[in-house]
C-alpha cells in the first residue's frame, strides 16, 4: 500500500520549513505519510492539482502565488476561504476538493488572547494582511485600520472586509505586521520603523510580526525592546499548520513537536 502524501505547492517552495514541520508532527503520530514540497510556476498550478489525488494526495497547503487560485478551483469552499478569497489548504477526497483558509484561524490561535473590543492596525494590503484583516473584525475586534504604502490597495481591503483605511500609523492595542519589510532586505530596526511610519507612535500592547528568518525581524525588535508582547512570525506558521494537519489526518496536532522542527521559540503569555 503506497503512502499517503501531503505537500506544499508555491513558486518558489524551496525554503518553506512546513516539509520539516509536518513530517516531524506525523512521525510524532506515528503516522506513515509523507508531506513533500510542489514547486510549481502558475501555469501548472490548477492542472496539477486537480490530479494529485490520483497520486495519493490527502492534501496540501498552497502558498505564494497560488492561493487565489486554490480558492478558484475548489468545489467547496469554508467560510473562511469564501470570505477571503483566497485558500492556504486543499484536501482531496472522493474526486473533489475543498478549500480553506487556516491562515485567519491560524493567526488568532498563535495571538492567544481574544481581540474583541480591541482596537487593531494591519500593516500591509497582500493576502496575509486580508485573513489577518477578516480575522479580526470576526472575532469582534473594537476597530481594525489597514495602512498600506498604495492607499488604494488599503481602501479595496479594508472596504471588501469592514475595517477602516488610514494614511498614517495611529495608536492601537495590537499591531499586525503583514509586510515584507525586513524580510532579506537586510533593513534594520531604524530603517524599518522609518519606512513603515512607525516612528509616530508607541508600540502597541501586543505586536505581531510575520515576518521571519534567522534573526529577529526589525519590527519584532522594535516591540520587543519597548516591553511589548511579541509573536513571531514562525509562530503563526506553527498554528495555521496544526489547523490544517487536523483537518487532513482527524488527529490533534502535537504543537510543541511543530515548534521545534521550524526552530520556533516560544513564551506563553511573555514577550
Amino acid at each position: 500500500m503506497s503512502r499517503t502524501l501531503l505537500g506544499v505547492a508555491g513558486h518558489p517552495v524551496g525554503h518553506s520549513r512546513s516539509p520539516a514541520m509536518h513530517n516531524a508532527a506525523l512521525a510524532a503520530l506515528g503516522l506513515d505519510w509523507l508531506y513533500v514540497p510542489l514547486p510549481l510556476v502558475p501555469e501548472r498550478f490548477v492542472a496539477t492539482a486537480c490530479v494529485l489525488e490520483g497520486s495519493g494526495f490527502r492534501g496540501i497547503n498552497v502558498t505564494v502565488p497560488h492561493k487565489v487560485a486554490a480558492h478558484d478551483l475548489a468545489h467547496e469552499r469554508s467560510q473562511a476561504a469564501e470570505s477571503i478569497g483566497a485558500a492556504n489548504t486543499l484536501t482531496f477526497a472522493d474526486g473533489r476538493i475543498a478549500a480553506d483558509n487556516t491562515d485567519a484561524g491560524g493567526f488568532l490561535d498563535a495571538l492567544e488572547e481574544p481581540p474583541g473590543g480591541k482596537r487593531a492596525l494591519v500593516l500591509g494590503a497582500g493576502g496575509s494582511a486580508r485573513a489577518v484583516v477578516w480575522a479580526l473584525v470576526q472575532a469582534g475586534a473594537a476597530e481594525v485600520s489597514v495602512l498600506n504604502r498604495t492607499p488604494d490597495r488599503a481602501a479595496a481591503l479594508a472596504g471588501a472586509l469592514g475595517a477602516r483605511k488610514v494614511d498614517r500609523a495611529e495608536a492601537a492595542d495590537l499591531l499586525v505586521n503583514c509586510t515584507s519589510v525586513g524580510l532579506g532586505n537586510g533593513a534594520g530596526m531604524e530603517e524599518a520603523v522609518a519606512e513603515l511610519g512607525l516612528g509616530a507612535i508607541e508600540p502597541p500592547a501586543t505586536v505581531v510580526d510575520l515576518v521571519y528568518g534567522p534573526e529577529t525581524a526589525p519590527v519584532a525588535a522594535w516591540a520587543a525592546a519597548a516591553g511589548s508582547r511579541v509573536v513571531g512570525g514562525l509562530e503563526v506558521l506553527v498554528r495555521q499548520g496544526a489547523r490544517s494537519f487536523e483537518l487532513w489526518t482527524g488527529h490533534e496536532a502535537p504543537i510543541e513537536v511543530m515548534r521545534q522542527a521550524v526552530g520556533a521559540t516560544y513564551q506563553p503569555g511573555g514577550p
